[in-house]
């Protein structure tokens, strides 16, 4: 949805906007929004209704569940339990751990896969410049003992290189560990099997996977998840409950009190089962291009800087980091929305131990795409840029409230989108 969207520009003209942030929010998909639809009239309570619609509701809510493991290869066992997003599902998980291990995790993580850690005993380790030193240094720090478990992203949010997950998870499993992996930007571009892969938990988020209507998942090994603290006490979570104690349910309920978000499970499920019909090699050839011709393109501005973690990463989903030279990247990403329609992100992307020993501790660009990307999409960011090199901004700009944006701002809202208030703080993962 969404890919004929106009965008106006500060010269009064529009163009089809070009939706480079995937890597943040994916627009929904059609397949997913028409189900949604469909669906809506049978909203309702689930699990305890005993009227029709709820009946509906709760085989709805039940299924959704049995679609999500399918899709990432869970075992039959695995709990799957859905979330509000994947740092929810991080959080979930960091209650249950066992109390005589610790956590090993990088610091190019993304901070939803980095902080709930550090409320528990854990060693953060500093990945070296290849993927093979780091792999050897994780095994090694593995050897030494006393980690329960191995916390690593799918691939990185930053620079969307891919990491050797089953070699990984290889090595947590020879020295007694299990693994988690941080699979938001993951599951939209690679298809994921627990069971093949050795993987003992995965989250993710329907927000990044082409469903954004509030819903993340958390799918594995049950024994911590029933042993551990019940991340939300309420109803549903319960078997009984007095007035000074409680008896708490297991598998996924133990987890989900409160009335869940039933449309949001269903809408990513239905997600999940779009993306799993799709022709695999010609989706991969597909990102595969597109990302090819933009690091190639940027490659060949002067003054433009493509940036990666390890000097030995072979394959990277649809997502390119960079800077320009002599320009803010705030300046760059609103020039670039302003003058051209082009969205991009900026900023730190909640990454901030990664973006400093990158040396841009100032932050950087980020261009990301998926399914609904082209080749134009590609060849409007890389004008935009020849652009900003060749003739500079196209008018003035200034910073409001943390963020940069055209002096005069002439870009109009729709009717029902009211501004954003101008002493809005600035995104909080740009900042230190």
């Amino acid at each position: 949805m969404g890919a004929e969207l106009q965008a106006p520009l500060v010269d009064g003209t529009a163009v089809r906007y070009v939706n480079l942030d995937y890597a943040a929010s994916t627009p929904a998909l059609q397949q997913v929004n028409d189900y949604v639809q469909s669906v809506l009239p049978y909203y309702a309570s689930v699990h305890r209704g005993a009227g029709y619609a709820s009946q509906i509701s709760t085989s709805l809510y039940e299924n959704a569940r049995r679609t999500v493991r399918n899709f990432v290869g869970g075992r039959e066992d695995d709990a799957v339990i859905f979330t509000r997003n994947t740092t929810d599902s991080l959080n979930l998980l960091a209650g249950c751990l066992p109390e005589d291990g610790e956590v090993l995790y990088l610091d190019v993580e993304h901070h939803a896969n980095l902080l709930p850690w550090l409320q528990l005993p854990h060693r953060g380790l500093v990945a070296a410049g290849t993927i093979e030193e780091t792999l050897a240094a994780v095994e090694e720090e593995l050897a030494s003992g006393g980690i329960s478990l191995l916390a690593v992203t799918g691939a990185s949010n930053v620079t969307g290189e891919v990491l050797p997950i089953v070699r990984f998870a290889a090595a947590a499993h020879a020295h007694g560990a299990r693994i988690v992996v941080d699979a938001a930007q993951l599951a939209p571009h690679r298809r994921l099997d627990l069971l093949r892969d050795g993987i003992d938990y995965a989250a993710f988020s329907g927000h990044k996977l082409y469903a954004p209507f509030g819903a993340g998942v958390l799918v594995g090994r049950g024994d911590w998840l029933d042993s551990g603290r019940p991340h939300l006490a309420g109803g549903g979570a319960v078997k009984t409950v007095k007035v000074d104690s409680v008896s708490w349910a297991t598998g996924s309920a133990r987890h989900e009190g409160g009335s869940p978000n039933v449309l949001g499970a269903a809408a990513l499920a239905k997600a999940t089962e779009a993306i799993a019909g799709l022709d695999e090699p010609a989706w991969l050839a597909h990102e595969s291009e597109l990302r090819d011709a933009l690091v190639e393109g940027l490659s060949n501005l002067p003054g433009i800087a493509v940036h990666r973690i390890f000097a030995d990463s072979t394959d990277a989903i649809g997502v390119v980091n960079f800077s320009v030279h002599g320009y803010d990247a705030g300046l760059v990403a609103a020039y670039l929305s302003a003058e051209h329609g082009v969205g991009l992100r900026d900023g730190k992307f909640c990454a901030h131990p990664l973006l400093k020993r990158l040396g841009l501790p100032s932050g950087s660009l980020r261009a990301s795409f998926g399914l609904g990307s082209r080749q134009d999409d590609v060849d409007r960011l890389l004008t935009g840029l020849r652009s900003l090199l060749r003739d500079g901004l196209g008018t003035d700009y200034a910073v409001d409230a943390g963020r940069w944006v055209p002096a005069v701002e002439t870009r109009p809202f729709p009717d029902w989108a009211p501004p954003t208030p101008g002493t809005a703080g600035a995104a909080p993962c740009t900042t230190d």
